[in-house]
């Protein structure tokens, strides 16, 4: 794999208050608190707009009436965190644009979610993700699941909040814990108060704040050192132009295979099952404007990623014009953007502050997402169904009491994550090591219907304990080789939607000095393989486990629950083909449908006759001869 020359220079620890090189001027500081003053603002407009007149609806759901284009740049924001802003291009400048073929996977990672889970998700008229495991398996597979996401949000959330802000304090002397504070408490109070709604629209604006951010940094970057053109030209002519690496081995870190096809699970971890992206689905006005709204995410995650990547190749032939200073270059990685920023827009007064805006306005949106998914969960999958007496108003005020104890609880996480030192690194994993665990768990409940609960559990146990086993393996075997960064070296982040990039990113080498073998070569797994991995064991597993523990016999079957994966699949095959898949015995029943509605009714979960039996599309021979539209025959399954 070609890759770039990682900085030679010791990594230094991004809390040493002694790197700081330049202050904010009093414009810059003018536009931050103007960011804060305007994301309050629209959080609080939303809050007290029909104020006495929300429901718990309105209030966790957006009253399912939001459009499209809001939910899109929503659905863009919440995983666009400060980390990632940092982060991608620090990857691109120390290793090349390898990473840049991460975007071939946002097609299929779009693409499923949107004809896959969305018509499942919405059709059932949902409002937590973990509802649909009850209704497909049990209770107890819920509440396996929610407390799950619960975890992983609440290590996230507190980590993404306090990173930034100390690789700013580090950088510009912008005070650590006023900015952490400042942070929590507006998120906290117009997430609280304004619920979705809010949420969505403070994201709308906090978007388009981390596009001018970006743009504005490109724009002078590339102007400085000669446009655009020069650009790639002296980054090819120092090999930061990368090329397709065809290489299969899923232990190279980023290949074209690994960041294409890799990639792809851990897009649909986030895009797919994830609670915070399938609450703003379910928000949409029409199940249409949901799959719209996952369409619309493909070009902006495009246009994101070209633009992090673009402001890693300016910065690389910035300091090949103008060197780093020697306290530059012993900094840690998360901090180069900001040295590079404060750098080229020392002389613009405000613009500086307009990036710092930026920053924070992805840490704003990750995590407001965070607080309200939280607080929805809790609400719908831990306490309703147990006190389910609670009145509108009654459980309006909780669910605004459990969005301020989460944003209380990200703040005390926050200070947590200031003691952690090196173990920060496993904390920010985490995130990542769960996604993986959980969309197994969804698929295994949605395209496989012969897994009942006890696989379901014991399942997403098995892939919890392979997440953490080759994660945390990983972590002490590079901190054992003497390769542990520095404890606030977390920003090599490089993907916004999976903190285990953070570790594999930092604690990676630029060069292999000699290949691993035995359980060490199983810890070098590129971390863009760890969603298929994970996901994969839980299907194994719980496939294993519902067979052996007499599948779903004596058990009801909510067909609502299933996506006809087999009868699509079959449905894209010549009609000879369809006739040959018979391998099941069938009892005709009198019900045929036209095939222009078949693929409705069958996504619709409706596939059942009279007596409540499964059905399966057979065609019928005489359509076919007759050479008109061809009908099938609806058959009782003996499964």
């Amino acid at each position: 794999m070609s890759v770039g020359v990682s900085t030679s220079a010791p990594l230094l620890p991004a809390s040493d208050t002694n790197t700081v090189t330049s202050t904010f001027s009093l414009v810059d500081y003018v536009v931050f608190v103007l960011l804060l003053v305007l994301s309050l603002a629209i959080g609080l407009y939303h809050a007290f707009r029909g104020w006495g007149r929300h429901t718990v609806g309105q209030l966790l759901m957006a009253d399912r009436k939001m459009s499209c284009l809001p939910v899109a740049l929503s659905l863009l924001a919440t995983f666009q965190s400060a980390v990632a802003i940092l982060g991608v291009p620090s990857e691109i400048y120390r290793f090349g644009t390898q990473y840049w073929f991460l975007g071939c996977c946002y097609f299929l990672g779009l693409l499923i979610p949107a004809h896959v889970f969305i018509p499942v998700f919405y059709r059932l008229h949902l409002t937590s993700a973990y509802e649909y495991l009850e209704l497909r398996f049990n209770k107890a597979v819920r509440v396996c699941g929610t407390m799950t996401f619960i975890f992983q949000m609440v290590i996230y959330m507190g980590v993404v909040l306090y990173a930034p802000s100390l690789a700013l304090n580090a950088v510009t002397g912008f005070d650590l814990w006023l900015s952490v504070l400042t942070l929590g408490v507006v998120c906290t109070v117009y997430t609280a108060l304004g619920g979705l709604k809010a949420v969505i629209w403070t994201d709308v604006f906090q978007t388009l704040v981390m596009f001018l951010g970006q743009l504005v940094v490109i724009i002078v970057g590339s102007v400085k050192v000669g446009g655009l053109g020069h650009v790639w030209k002296v980054a090819s002519q120092h090999g930061r132009i990368s090329g397709i690496v065809l290489d299969p081995d899923p232990f190279v870190r980023h290949t074209f295979w690994t960041l294409a096809f890799g990639g792809v699970f851990m897009m649909l971890s986030l895009y797919g099952v994830n609670q915070a992206q399938v609450q703003r689905y379910l928000s949409s006005r029409t199940e249409k404007a949901a799959v719209l709204s996952c369409y619309a995410v493909f070009p902006c995650q495009q246009l994101v990623l070209c633009m992090s990547c673009l402001i890693g190749l300016v910065m690389f032939v910035y300091y090949q014009e103008y060197p780093m200073s020697t306290q530059q270059a012993q900094a840690a990685p998360d901090q180069f953007v900001l040295y590079f920023v404060m750098d080229l827009l020392k002389d613009l007064p405000g613009l500086p502050g307009l990036f710092v805006a930026c920053l924070f306005s992805g840490s704003l949106s990750t995590i407001s997402s965070a607080f309200n998914s939280l607080a929805t969960v809790t609400m719908e999958d831990l306490i309703r169904p147990w006190f389910p007496q609670f009145s509108e108003v009654q459980a309006i005020m909780l669910s605004r009491i459990l969005a301020f104890g989460y944003g209380l609880l990200c703040l005390g996480m926050a200070y947590i994550s200031s003691q952690m030192g090196p173990v920060l690194q496993a904390a920010l994993s985490i995130f990542g090591m769960v996604g993986g665990p959980l969309l197994g768990l969804f698929c295994l409940g949605m395209f496989f219907p012969c897994a009942n609960p006890s696989g379901a559990i014991v399942g997403l146990l098995a892939g919890l304990i392979m997440a953490f086993w080759i994660g945390i393996g990983s972590i002490v075997t590079n901190m054992a080789s003497g390769m542990a960064p520095s404890p606030a070296n977390i920003s090599s982040f490089s993907l916004p939607s999976n903190l285990t990039s953070v570790t594999m990113t930092t604690l990676m080498p630029s060069t292999t000095l000699s290949k691993p073998t035995g359980l060490q070569r199983l810890y070098s797994l590129s971390y863009l393989w760890y969603s298929a991995h994970n996901s994969t064991t839980v299907i194994v597993v719980g496939l294993i486990v519902s067979l052996l523990t007499g599948g779903m016999r004596g058990r009801t079957l909510n067909p609502r629950t299933i996506y006809p994966v087999l009868p699509k699949l079959i449905a894209l095959l010549p009609l000879s083909c369809q006739k040959r898949f018979h391998c099941i015995s069938y009892s005709q029943v009198d019900l045929s449908v036209d095939t222009a509605t078949f693929p409705e009714k069958m996504s619709n979960g409706m596939l059942k006759n009279s007596r409540d039996k499964e059905v399966m599309a057979v065609p019928e021979e005489s359509s076919a001869h007759q050479g008109n539209s061809p009908t099938f025959i609806l058959q009782e399954t003996s499964l």
